[in-house]
C-alpha cells in the first residue's frame, strides 16, 4: 500500500516537460551559437544525432551522461561500479576498459580521459549527441560518435542560479552560480557543485553501503568580446571525487541466482580533475578562424578487492597520473551564398601518463592461485613434497610511463546545388605511443625435497614497447532539402587507438616467478600449470579498431510542432578490439583484435508539441553479432556482441497548466517510460537480460524565481542487471537502482 501510495504521488512528470519558454532564462537572445564550431546546426547535417537544451535537461532531472541512456536512441551507458567505469555503447559497439567509442567536448574543449567523462551536471545550457563515425572532423576514439556539451555563458545570462535537492537513501546534491557581465564586452561566471550519494547496495560483509560518494565541482568562465571580429573564451575547471565500490553480486549458475555482496578488503575510487581550455574566434568577412588550446590534468586512485569475496585473496591499488595539451585550429569560410561551404583544420595532443597498479597477493591468494599451482605441477613429478612461502602476503608492483603523441590534418568541403548537398572529407590522423614498464616482486620460498632454508628470489620483467599508427578517415554525404526536412546518406570511417594491455602485466609475473622457481630447482613444468603464458610483453599491444558505417536518414518537421528524425545504418568493424580472460585462474584481463564483427539498426525520435501538451518517443534498435571471433575455447562467429542493448525506448508525455495566480506561474505534470534490452552478458550468449521496464515521474510547481520539483525514478521497483563479469573463475552481476524519489529546488534571482 505504501508503495503504491508512493507510486500515486509522485506520478507527474519525470524526466518529462512540457514545452515552453519557462522564464527569462530560456528567452536567450541569439548572441551565442551553441553548436560546435565543426558540426554546425545538428538539423542541417548528414549525421543523426540528439540534442538536448537546458530546458529539456533541467525539466528531465538529466544529472549526467548516464542519465542520457535511451533518451538518445541506441546509446547505453550502464550505471554500475564508480565513475572510472565509464563504459558506454553506441550502436551494438562499445568497451568495457581503454579506448571509447565516443568523444567528448565541453564547450569545444576535448575531454581527453574516458575516466573523466562521468561528472555531475549542472547549468549545462546544450547537449548535442552525434551518432556514427565522426572521425573525419573529431579523429581518434569517435568511432561510436560525439557528445559536444555547451555550458551556460555569462555573456547571455546574467544573476544568480541556485540548486538543492534531496532524495532517498540520504542523497542530496545542491549547486549556486553567479552570472555576471560587469562591461558590454566582458562577461564573467563562477559556479560551484556538490552531491553525496548514500548509496542504494550494501556490503553484507562489511556491514557498509559499497556505493555511496562524494563529488565537489568548480567552474571559472571569462568571456571577451573585442569589437566584431574577436572573441575569447577562457574555462578552468576543477572536480574532485571520492567513491564506495562495488555493487557486484556473486552469482551462482546452478540456482540461477544472485547471492548478497559481500566481500572484505575496502575499494573505492578517487579522482581529481583540472581542465583549463582557452577559445579564440576571429569572424572575418571571407574566413572564420577558431583555436582550441587546453591543459587537462587527471589524477585518480581505484581500490579493489578483485576477488570480490570474503577470502582474502588478493587486491589491486592503481594509480594514474596523466597531463595532457591540445591544440586544435579551425579555419573555414564564412557563412554566404556561395555554392562551396568548407572547413579545414589540424589538431596536435600529447598526453603523459604515470600508473602504478600493484597487485597484493594475500594469505588464501597465495594458497589458491600461487602454490596451488606450483604444487599441483610438482606433484606430477613429486607426489610428496611441497613448494612453501615464507610470508602470508606479497605485491606484485607494476609501473608504467606511457607518453602519446598525435597530429592530425583535416578537411571537408560541402557543394551545394540548389536543394542537393554533397559533402565531402578526409583526415589523416598520425599517432606515436610508447611504453615503459618495470614489473616486479620478490618472495621467500623453500622446496622441501632439496631446500633446508629459505630462498629469496627476485623476478623483474621490465623494457619497452612502442607503437606508430596512421589512419585516413575519410566521410562521403549526400543532403537532399524537401518541404518539410531532408534526407540524406552517408559513409564514414571511424577508428578506435590502439594501445597496451597494463592489467595483464601481474598475470606475466606470476608465470615470470613460477618459471624462474622452477629453473632454479632444475624442474621443468609443462606450461606453468596450465595459464597462458608470453614471451614478451609484444603480447600486451593491441591495434586500432576501424570501422565503416553506411546511413541513410532524415530530419523532418511536416506540422508546428512535430519534429521526426529517422535513420538505418550499416556497420562493418573490423579488428574489433574484445576483452578477454586469460586460461587459468588469471587476476587480470586484456585487449585483443580477436574479432570481425557487423551491426545494422534503426533510430527514430519523434516529439510534438501543442500549447501545454508535449510528447515525444525515442527508439533504437541494434542487430550486432560477430562475423568471426574464436577465443581458443569456442567459435562465436555469429553470437550477438555482448553487454550492448538491442533495443532503447524512451516515451515520454507531460503536460502544463497556466496559472498565474499570485506567485504560482504553472504546474507541469509529466511520465516516461524507459526500455532497454535484450542485453547478452558473455560472447556465447548463454547469459542475458531480458527487456526490463523504468517509469519515472515529475511535477514541477514553478513561481516567479523558484520552481520546486518532486520526482520519482524506477516507479515499479524492476529488478534487473547493468553488468556482468567473471574473476578468478567465479561470476559476478551488478544491479540497476530501485526506487527512489527525491525533491529538487531551483532559484534563478
Amino acid at each position: 500500500m505504501k508503495r503504491l501510495l508512493a507510486i500515486l504521488l509522485m506520478l507527474c512528470a519525470v524526466q518529462g516537460y512540457a514545452q515552453g519558454d519557462i522564464d527569462t532564462l530560456y528567452h536567450i537572445d541569439m548572441v551565442e551559437i551553441t553548436a560546435s564550431a565543426k558540426s554546425g546546426d545538428y538539423h542541417l547535417q548528414p549525421i543523426s544525432s540528439t540534442a538536448m537544451n537546458m530546458q529539456r535537461l533541467e525539466h528531465r532531472g538529466v544529472t549526467s551522461v548516464k542519465e542520457l541512456s535511451t533518451i538518445a536512441p541506441n546509446f547505453y551507458q550502464p550505471d554500475y561500479g564508480s565513475s572510472i567505469t565509464s563504459s558506454i555503447y553506441i550502436r551494438g559497439f562499445g568497451s568495457r576498459i581503454d579506448q571509447p567509442v565516443m568523444g567528448m567536448t565541453i564547450d569545444e574543449v576535448p575531454v581527453m580521459n574516458k575516466n573523466g567523462y562521468d561528472f555531475d551536471f549542472y547549468d549545462i545550457r546544450s547537449i548535442e549527441l552525434l551518432r556514427g563515425p565522426q572521425g573525419t572532423l573529431y579523429g581518434r576514439n569517435t568511432s561510436g560518435g560525439v557528445m559536444n556539451i555547451t555550458t551556460l555563458s555569462p555573456m547571455v545570462w546574467q544573476g544568480v542560479r541556485a540548486m538543492a535537492e534531496y532524495s532517498t537513501v540520504c542523497s542530496y546534491r545542491a549547486s549556486a552560480a553567479y552570472y555576471s557581465k560587469p562591461r558590454e564586452n566582458f562577461g564573467i561566471s563562477i559556479a560551484a557543485g556538490y552531491a553525496h550519494s548514500g548509496g542504494f547496495f550494501r556490503n553484507t560483509y562489511r556491514d557498509e553501503m559499497c556505493d555511496k560518494g562524494d563529488n565537489a565541482s568548480l567552474r571559472l568562465r571569462m568571456q571577451w568580446s573585442l569589437g566584431n571580429s574577436w572573441s575569447l573564451d577562457n574555462t578552468l575547471t576543477a572536480g574532485y571525487t571520492n567513491e564506495g565500490g562495488y555493487a557486484y553480486h556473486p552469482y551462482d549458475a546452478a540456482s540461477d541466482r544472485c547471492a548478497d555482496i559481500a566481500y572484505n578488503d575496502p575499494s573505492g575510487y578517487e579522482r581529481l580533475t583540472i581542465s583549463e581550455g582557452f577559445v579564440a574566434k576571429y569572424r572575418g568577412e571571407k574566413v572564420n578562424l577558431t583555436s582550441v588550446t587546453s591543459y587537462g590534468y587527471l589524477g585518480d586512485r581505484m581500490t579493489l578487492d578483485q576477488d570480490f569475496s570474503p577470502k582474502s585473496m588478493f587486491t589491486m591499488q592503481q594509480r594514474q597520473r596523466e597531463h595532457s595539451i591540445t591544440e586544435d585550429i579551425i579555419l573555414r569560410n564564412a557563412p554566404n551564398n556561395s555554392r562551396w561551404q568548407w572547413l579545414t583544420g589540424a589538431f596536435i595532443f600529447a598526453k603523459w601518463l604515470d600508473m602504478s597498479s600493484p597487485v597484493t597477493f594475500k594469505n588464501d591468494g597465495i594458497n589458491d592461485l600461487i602454490l596451488g599451482n606450483i604444487n599441483k605441477g610438482l606433484h606430477t613429478v613429486f607426489p610428496n613434497n611441497n613448494m612453501t612461502f615464507k610470508c602470508d602476503n606479497f605485491v606484485i608492483n607494476s609501473d608504467f610511463r606511457i607518453p602519446t603523441y598525435g597530429a592530425a590534418l583535416y578537411h571537408q568541403s560541402t557543394l551545394d546545388f540548389g536543394r542537393w548537398h554533397l559533402t565531402a572529407g578526409i583526415r589523416f590522423d598520425f599517432e606515436y605511443t610508447t611504453m615503459r614498464y618495470n614489473s616486479n616482486t620478490s618472495i621467500p620460498y623453500r622446496f622441501d625435497l632439496t631446500m633446508l632454508d629459505f630462498k629469496t628470489l627476485y623476478t623483474e620483467f621490465k623494457g619497452r614497447e612502442r607503437q606508430l599508427f596512421f589512419e585516413i578517415l575519410p566521410k562521403i554525404a549526400v543532403r537532399y532539402d524537401i518541404a518539410k526536412g531532408n534526407i540524406y546518406a552517408t559513409i564514414t570511417r571511424g577508428y578506435k587507438s590502439g594501445g597496451f594491455n597494463t592489467q595483464i602485466f601481474s598475470d606475466i609475473l606470476q608465470v615470470k616467478m613460477m618459471n624462474d622457481m622452477m629453473d632454479e630447482l632444475g624442474i621443468k613444468l609443462d606450461s606453468a600449470a596450465g595459464t597462458t603464458t608470453y614471451d614478451s610483453a609484444s603480447a600486451t599491444r593491441y591495434k586500432p579498431e576501424t570501422s565503416w558505417n553506411f546511413e541513410i536518414g532524415t530530419h523532418l518537421s511536416p506540422t508546428a510542432g512535430l519534429t521526426i528524425d529517422g535513420a538505418l545504418f550499416w556497420i562493418e568493424c573490423f579488428d574489433q578490439q574484445v576483452t578477454v580472460l586469460p586460461k587459468g585462474n588469471s587476476t587480470g584481463r586484456m585487449m585483443s583484435n580477436a574479432a570481425r564483427a557487423r551491426s545494422f539498426g534503426v533510430e527514430l525520435s519523434a516529439a510534438y508539441e501543442y500549447r501545454g501538451f508535449s510528447a515525444s518517443v525515442d527508439y533504437g534498435y541494434t542487430n550486432a553479432k560477430f562475423r568471426e571471433y574464436d577465443d581458443g575455447t569456442a567459435d562465436h562467429g555469429g553470437n550477438y556482441l555482448p553487454y550492448a542493448p538491442q533495443n532503447t525506448i524512451n516515451v515520454m508525455v507531460g503536460y502544463r497548466w497556466d496559472v498565474d495566480r499570485r506567485a504560482l506561474r504553472d504546474i507541469t505534470l509529466a511520465a516516461d517510460w524507459r526500455g532497454v534490452g535484450r542485453i547478452y552478458w558473455n560472447e556465447s550468449n548463454t547469459l542475458s537480460q531480458p527487456l526490463y521496464s523504468l517509469l519515472g515521474a515529475q511535477l514541477s510547481l514553478r513561481f516567479d524565481k523558484t520552481t520546486v520539483t518532486l520526482w520519482g525514478k524506477n516507479l515499479t521497483n524492476s529488478d534487473y542487471n547493468v553488468f556482468y563479469f567473471k574473476s578468478v573463475g567465479k561470476e559476478f552481476f551488478s544491479k540497476g537502482a530501485p526506487i527512489h524519489a527525491g525533491i529538487r529546488v531551483n532559484f534563478n534571482l
